[in-house]
């Protein structure tokens, strides 16, 4: 079995970007992916609070889950989330800028866990996330790559 590449991770990254998805709707910018790791930001608008003004867990989730997604099919195998956790630890408020950075952490044979950490412009942890990951067989760029 052939090691991924980041040139790879980056074709990926290419193929997802295209695609129309949630991410997009959110106004997610794709920042960087690398073998086992993705980095998004968001800004917080006035359409993603709660209640009470600050920032709704959905969108913050939403945008830990894009990173994950991104993370764990950069090894050129499909691979879906089998499933995940969030811990919210501080508000955040529109015109944040939430960062969310996810890294590959271990597995065994096709599953795998992912960490992901959101923090805001002022480098505070917002919130985290872990994500267990399954891949099955199929290349996401196809078995020629």
């Amino acid at each position: 079995m052939t090691e991924p590449t980041q040139e790879q991770a980056d074709e990926i990254a290419r193929k997802f970007n295209e695609r129309r998805t949630l991410d997009k709707y959110l106004n997610m910018e794709f920042v960087t992916i690398g073998v086992g790791t993705a980095t998004m930001k968001m800004t917080l608008t006035h359409d993603m609070v709660n209640v009470y003004g600050s920032a709704h867990g959905g969108a913050i989730f939403a945008l830990a889950d894009a990173v994950f997604a991104y993370a764990c099919n950069s090894k050129n195998f499909i691979t879906v989330a089998s499933g995940c956790s969030i811990e919210y630890l501080a508000p955040s408020f529109p015109g944040d800028t939430l960062t969310a950075t996810g890294k590959f952490q271990g597995g065994r044979g096709r599953q795998g866990i992912y960490d992901i950490m959101i923090t805001n412009q002022h480098d505070h942890l917002i919130a985290t996330f872990r994500g267990k990951s399954h891949s099955t067989k199929d290349k996401v760029l196809g078995d020629n790559s």
